[in-house]
């Protein structure tokens, strides 16, 4: 019959090695993570469904649940949904602001005022009053990419402008948003919130990175599709009358009148074509997991 050995006291001696190379691994990933660049929308993502998980409802295809990534943006944000549709109904900005949900990521329309003056890139007072309002609540609510779009209408710029067309024009404006978020706002913000950032609950180097602003210049190019066919329509109008004035159904007072009714209403639509592209669109990308 074997003899009993007797167990030694405390953890065996390969516990103790194990250990170590444990710790190591661990401190070794750390340091990893600590220098790695981290993509915002995809941490808020992959942030977004651990409290899925833990909630006991994570997203499944066999579930049948829903994708994170085509999880509307202003719907899974309840808090900047709630500020958005505030200002939107504030009087002050009727008819100024629109929010539009596409695949591609949440697309917000400024409009129906005046953002910049003609031929420049600089931003009017009650301009940066609404980017400020508007910018607090979309980039301090997401980490996503914001796209910022530069519009410009078909006038042609002065012969002294610093900008080589249109496009540069829109580029620039798009650019003098992105540089207004990144650190005007910024700064205004790093006094509002500076008891909040002293005490580590609110990081406005992650919130206002100039990395998250892209802008993107589209100058005239689609207001010139849709002022295309504003003159067909137009030279149409009078084709029309011209041949009724020759097959002698209509008079030439009637042709004459025709003519100026046509040229009133292509006037009127082409100053609402170009009121239309008074605008700045910003676009809250989705990240793709």
């Amino acid at each position: 019959m074997a003899k009993k050995q007797r167990c030694k006291k405390g953890s065996p001696q390969w516990m103790t090695t194990y250990g170590d190379m444990v710790t190591l691994l661990l401190t070794f990933f750390v340091a990893m993570v600590s220098m790695s660049t981290i993509s915002p929308g995809k941490f808020q993502q992959v942030a977004a469904g651990i409290r899925l998980a833990f909630g006991g409802t994570p997203p499944s295809v066999l579930l049948g649940g829903r994708s994170i990534v085509k999880e509307p943006l202003i719907s899974a944000k309840k808090g900047m949904y709630e500020e958005l549709m505030k200002l939107v109904a504030d009087p002050r900005y009727k008819g100024k602001i629109t929010i539009q949900e596409r695949e591609e990521g949440t697309l917000i329309v400024l409009k129906n005022m005046v953002f910049f003056k003609s031929g420049s890139a600089r931003l009017t007072k009650e301009a940066k009053e609404l980017l400020a309002k508007v910018g607090a609540i979309i980039i301090e609510h997401t980490l996503n990419t914001l796209e910022i779009y530069g519009y410009n209408n078909d006038r042609p710029l002065p012969p002294n402008s610093i900008y080589a067309s249109n496009w540069h024009l829109g580029a620039a404006r798009a650019a003098s948003v992105a540089h207004f978020f990144a650190y005007e706002l910024r700064r205004v913000r790093e006094v509002e919130r500076l008891a909040e950032i002293r005490a580590g609950r609110f990081d406005i180097d992650m919130y206002y990175n100039p990395d998250r602003f892209v802008p993107i210049g589209v100058g005239d190019k689609e207001i010139i599709k849709e002022k295309k066919s504003l003159d067909e329509w137009k030279d149409a109008q009078i084709t029309i009358l011209s041949e009724k004035f020759k097959r002698g159904q209509i008079s030439k007072s009637q042709w004459e009148k025709g003519k100026r009714e046509t040229e009133r209403e292509y006037i009127k639509q082409l100053e609402d074509l170009r009121n239309k592209y008074r605008r700045i669109d910003i676009l809250i990308r989705k990240e793709a997991m």
